[in-house]
């Protein structure tokens, strides 16, 4: 995988959280996906699953926040990209976030990977 080409699929991945349902979704990942919102969650499996999670954790294809990111590493077909959202509604959260994501050959993601970190959240010490 490229660098370019992971710049690519993280524009489609903004493209598809702000398009309204989740039809985008099979453009960007494997109809047997694995999803993980933590490290330390259980996978959700499939676009099925992938959809209820996009439908539940976000408020709308209009939701107001901003996004940026930064391919981190690419090392065959796994790429880590840090992602930076900020939540512009009162009471949302800023997060920076490290995703670690496996390409198919396609280019579709086939496993993500959250590692998500807030202000103020404890930070192991």
């Amino acid at each position: 995988m490229e660098r370019s080409a992971v710049e690519s699929w993280v524009n489609g991945y903004l493209r598809a959280w702000r398009s309204p349902g989740t039809d985008k979704l099979a453009d960007m990942f494997t109809p047997d996906v694995t999803y993980r919102l933590s490290p330390w969650q259980q996978p959700h499996r499939g676009l099925d699953a992938l959809a209820k999670v996009w439908e539940d954790e976000r408020e709308g294809p209009d939701e107001a926040f901003t996004f940026t990111s930064e391919v981190v590493a690419v090392d065959g077909a796994t790429a880590v990209i840090r992602a930076e959202v900020e939540y512009l509604r009162p009471g949302r959260k800023t997060w920076r976030d490290l995703w670690v994501v496996r390409f198919a050959d396609d280019g579709r993601c086939e496993s993500f990977e959250e590692w998500p970190f807030s202000p103020g959240q404890a930070d192991g010490h």
